[in-house]
């Protein structure tokens, strides 16, 4: 029963709902599986922890998540780099893939859409 109610603790803490679902369902059949006057500390856990997977999804959990959800603001340093899309860096920029040392071949860039370029025989290295 204990090793239940742990499962279910971390898989709620984690925020696992599937895996904390199934342990609770596992633990409520220990529960029933036992003599009522057996294990009351448990119980008050488990009863616990079934509030707590219960409230997942209200409104005041949102909140809470939201309100934990704002980062603190740094103090010093420098300001952190702005973040360019990858759409727009994209977009912005038609250089062509570096090309991968291929051994010793002749490799047409202009045939694969790359624009004219000077044949080069390239040498293995190793």
């Amino acid at each position: 029963m204990q090793q239940t109610i742990r499962v279910a603790r971390l898989a709620i803490d984690t925020k696992r709902w599937n895996e904390a679902r199934y342990a609770l369902s596992r633990a409520r059949a220990i529960a029933n599986a036992l003599p009522a006057n057996v294990a009351p500390q448990e119980r008050e856990q488990l009863a616990a922890l079934r509030k707590k997977y219960a409230a997942r999804n209200t409104p005041a959990a949102k909140n809470a998540k939201q309100a934990k959800a704002t980062p603190a603001k740094r103090t010093g340093g420098k300001p952190p780099a702005s973040k360019k899309s990858a759409a727009k860096s994209a977009a912005q920029h038609s250089k062509p893939a570096p090309v991968n040392d291929l051994g010793d071949r002749f490799i047409n860039r202009a045939a694969l859409g790359y624009g004219p370029t000077k044949e080069t025989r390239r040498s293995r290295t190793r």
